[in-house]
């Protein structure tokens, strides 16, 4: 599954004294302020702010103390063009729906980071002509909000075009060095050895470009893991690559480094439960790393019915959970203590009535809506005999059980 100052003139720096740590204050549209320290930046989870059944992350908040959101994500538009969208759909300048979510979250003392690229769709690097029309496009991106963080999520198929990745960790530097104290991380594929050989060469890259972020994070999943034992060896093995990469030792190395996870059932049916997510937790903190994430709050909640890890979904985590268990480990990574009371849960909805069954032959366009496996989706684009829930980033979005 992560700016602003100068050129906002509003953006000044400020001591969180609680904390011990230095942090930036910035006006976003609606006037109001925040001030987080990078340690919530660093911890916050992913959340989709339009798709796959967007949580309140007001209820968030107050049900675990959570402060940072990792808004995801931002793409070239699907018709082609170098300016930014939500989900290559939803255009960035005009938008008003993710700037509620964001005004709301602040007005309760927290903040958002927003995620470049993600796995599919079109990435700025692929569709800009160069790293200085990348970082343009991402600028408004920082403006507009008026961002303290920004993540670029670089991975398959982005991280294999070479133009792209150039674009995009030259953009990188560019907005680094154009917004003082911006909160950079690098997030990408993770291996049993750290991370594969076109994550290698992104690295090589920003070292070719003299750009080094707050942290290179790994994604430990999808890829034949098994629990955190094979999480936090692939992250000691990362940890090797970039001392040699970068000319590091051990302790430096871990500064710059993160964990990107997923919560409950990964898409190749990992399983990874809340001790896991403990025991990553144990080993990041044991090592002084700089972040602790996890893909994503829309799916920080047990599935309805509970499928006992059955299918994957972007909508739950398909493993026994309370709601927002996983985000709790987020917080102990910001350093914080979330509440020890328990919210009132909140009432099993009624669920929806079931639309026309999926069909493998028939042909659907964005916005059909199916039903399949007690469930309804809608497709995000053309398909034809892709069966619903096969994959999270299939063409179909899961709408809740009917």
């Amino acid at each position: 599954m992560r700016p602003l100052r100068a050129c906002l003139g509003a953006a000044a720096a400020v001591t969180l004294a609680a904390a011990g740590t230095t942090a930036l204050v910035a006006s976003n549209a609606s006037g109001a302020t925040t001030a987080l320290s990078n340690r919530w930046y660093a911890a916050a989870p992913y959340l989709m702010p339009l798709d796959n059944d967007p949580p309140d992350p007001a209820a968030i908040m107050d049900a675990t103390g959570l402060k940072a959101f990792q808004l995801a994500f931002v793409l070239a538009p699907n018709g082609g063009g170098c300016s930014p969208t939500w989900g290559g759909t939803a255009s960035v300048s005009s938008d008003t729906a993710v700037q509620s979510m964001i005004n709301t979250i602040r007005a309760k003392g927290g903040d958002v980071s927003v995620s470049i690229g993600g796995y599919g769709g079109t990435k700025l690097g692929q569709a800009c002509a160069d790293a200085a029309s990348t970082a343009a496009a991402y600028q408004q991106v920082i403006t507009k909000y008026g961002l303290h963080a920004i993540d670029f999520d670089l991975e398959e198929p982005e991280y294999e075009n070479t133009a792209a990745i150039k674009n995009e960790i030259g953009a990188a530097k560019i907005l680094q060095q154009n917004n003082p104290g911006l909160y950079v991380s690098v997030t990408t594929a993770g291996t049993a050895d750290g991370t594969g050989w076109f994550g290698k060469q992104m690295l090589l890259e920003a070292k070719s470009q003299g750009f080094t972020p707050n942290n290179f994070s790994i994604m430990p999943f999808d890829g034949g893991f098994n629990g955190a034992a094979s999480q936090t060896s692939a992250l000691t093995n990362f940890n090797a690559i970039l001392q040699s990469t970068f000319g590091w030792d051990q302790a430096t190395a871990y500064a710059h480094e993160g964990f990107s996870g997923m919560n409950g059932r990964s898409d190749t049916g990992e399983i990874f439960t809340q001790s896991d997510f403990q025991t990553v937790l144990d080993y990041a903190t044991n090592h002084n790393m700089d972040r602790f994430t996890f893909w994503s709050l829309n799916r920080d909640r047990q599935c309805s019915p509970p499928d006992n890890g059955g299918r994957t979904s972007g909508t739950c985590s398909s493993v026994a959970q309370g709601d927002w268990d996983f985000a709790k480990y987020a917080v102990k990574f910001a350093g914080a203590t979330p509440p020890t009371t328990t919210p009132t849960p909140t009432p099993t909805p009624t669920p929806a009535s079931c639309k026309p069954a999926w069909s493998s032959t028939a042909v659907y366009t964005q916005g059909n809506e199916v039903s399949y496996d007690k469930h309804n989706w809608k497709a995000k684009w053309w398909t034809q005999n892709e069966v619903p829930g096969a994959s999270e980033w299939g063409p179909w979005q899961d709408e809740g059980s009917c």
